[in-house]
C-alpha cells in the first residue's frame, strides 16, 4: 500500500528532475575556463621583472594586431617553465603609467628583461620566433636600454607619472561625456579652466615660498649697500688711474735711461776716436822725428863720400826733402782741428 501510494510521486519527481537537467544541461555541464599562463603586470607588481628573465607584451583590447598574437603568446607562456622564463602582459588602457615607463608608442610591443636589463624585441609575435629568441640567446646582440632610457631610471619614472595623469584625465573625460552625457566641448572648457586655475595656484605658491625664504633688506641697509657699491667702484677707478700713471712714469724713466745710455755710448765712441787720433798723431810725429834724425845722420856721411872715391855698386840713400816734412805737419794740423770740432 505504501509503495503503491509513493510510487507515482517518485516517478513524477524523477521525470521533472530529468527535464530540468536537460533544459539547463549546457549551462551546468560547461567545462571550467582554462587558466591563463600569462601574468598580468600592473604598476604595483611590475618590479618583479627586475629579477630573473622575463618577456613582456604591451597590448590594448581594441588593437587587432594584439588580438592576433594572443594565442601565440599563450602558447609561449605555457612553455615558460621549460624555457625557464616568465611571461607577462600589460594593458596600456588600464596601466598608462607602465606604458610611459617603457615609452611604448606602437602596439603590440614586446620587451625582454634579464636581471633588470631591458631590451626591445622587434620580431614577430610568433611562438617559434619567440622560442628561438630565448634558446639561441639572440637578445645578447640587441642593444640594451641603459641610462635615462631604462624603465627603472628616474627620467622614465617621471614619464610614468605624466602618462598616469594623462590616463586619469582621459578616464575623467570619458566619465563626463559617456556616463554623464555632458557635451565634449563642455568637458574641454572644464579642463582648460582647471589648467589655468592650477597654474595660477602654483604661481601663487611659488611667490609665497620666495617671500618666505628671500626676505628683503630694510631701506637703510639697502642705501648703505648702494653707497658701499659706489665707493668700491670709485676705489676701483682710482686704482686703475694710479696704475696708468705708474705705467706712464715707468715709460718715461725707461726713455730717459735709454737716452742716457745712448749719450754714454756716444761719449765712449768719442773717447775711443780721440785715443785713436792721438795714437796716429804720436806715430806721425815719431815718424817725422826719425826722418829728421836720419837726415842729420846722413849729412856727415855724404861729406865723407864726397872726399873719398864713390863705389859704383853702392847707391846713395834718398834725402828727405823739406816739402815732405811740410806735408806731414799740415796733415797733423788738420787732424787736430777735426778733433777739436768733434769735441764737446
Amino acid at each position: 500500500m505504501a509503495g503503491g501510494r509513493w510510487g507515482p510521486l517518485l516517478t513524477a519527481l524523477l521525470t521533472a528532475q530529468v527535464t530540468v537537467a536537460e533544459e539547463a544541461g549546457p549551462e551546468q555541464t560547461a567545462l571550467p575556463e582554462e587558466r591563463s599562463w600569462v601574468r598580468p603586470m600592473t604598476a604595483s607588481n611590475w618590479t618583479l621583472v627586475m629579477e630573473g628573465e622575463w618577456m613582456l607584451k604591451f597590448y590594448a583590447p581594441w588593437c587587432p594586431s594584439c588580438q592576433q598574437t594572443d594565442s601565440e603568446w599563450e602558447t609561449f607562456a605555457k612553455n615558460g617553465e621549460i624555457l625557464q622564463i616568465s611571461v607577462g602582459k600589460v594593458d596600456v588602457i588600464q596601466e598608462p603609467g607602465l606604458s610611459g615607463r617603457f615609452f611604448v608608442t606602437t602596439l603590440p610591443a614586446f620587451f625582454h628583461a634579464k636581471d633588470g636589463i631591458f631590451r626591445r624585441y622587434r620580431g614577430p609575435g610568433i611562438y617559434e620566433d619567440l622560442q628561438n629568441y630565448i634558446l639561441e640567446k639572440k637578445w645578447q646582440s640587441v642593444e640594451p636600454l641603459t641610462g635615462w632610457k631604462s624603465p627603472a631610471s628616474l627620467t622614465m619614472s617621471g614619464m610614468a607619472g605624466l602618462f598616469s595623469i594623462s590616463g586619469k584625465i582621459w578616464h575623467l573625460h570619458n566619465y563626463f561625456t559617456v556616463t554623464l552625457g555632458i557635451p565634449a566641448w563642455c568637458s574641454y572648457v572644464f579642463f582648460i579652466v582647471a589648467t589655468l586655475t592650477f597654474g595660477l595656484l602654483m604661481g601663487l605658491v611659488l611667490v609665497v615660498i620666495s617671500e618666505c625664504f628671500c626676505v628683503p633688506l630694510p631701506k637703510h641697509l639697502s642705501e648703505r649697500t648702494e653707497q658701499t657699491r659706489r665707493s668700491e667702484e670709485a676705489h676701483k677707478a682710482e686704482r686703475l688711474q694710479d696704475a696708468e700713471e705708474e705705467k706712464d712714469d715707468s715709460n718715461e724713466e725707461e726713455n730717459k735711461d735709454s737716452l742716457v745710455d745712448d749719450e754714454e755710448e756716444k761719449e765712449d765712441l768719442g773717447d775711443e776716436d780721440e785715443a785713436e787720433e792721438d795714437e796716429e798723431e804720436d806715430s806721425a810725429a815719431a815718424h817725422v822725428d826719425e826722418e829728421r834724425k836720419d837726415a842729420q845722420d846722413q849729412g856727415p856721411l855724404r861729406e865723407v863720400q864726397e872726399d873719398g872715391e864713390p863705389e859704383p855698386d853702392e847707391e846713395a840713400p834718398a834725402q828727405p826733402s823739406p816739402a815732405d816734412a811740410d806735408v806731414v805737419e799740415d796733415t797733423l794740423r788738420q787732424r787736430k782741428s777735426q778733433h777739436a770740432d768733434k769735441g764737446p
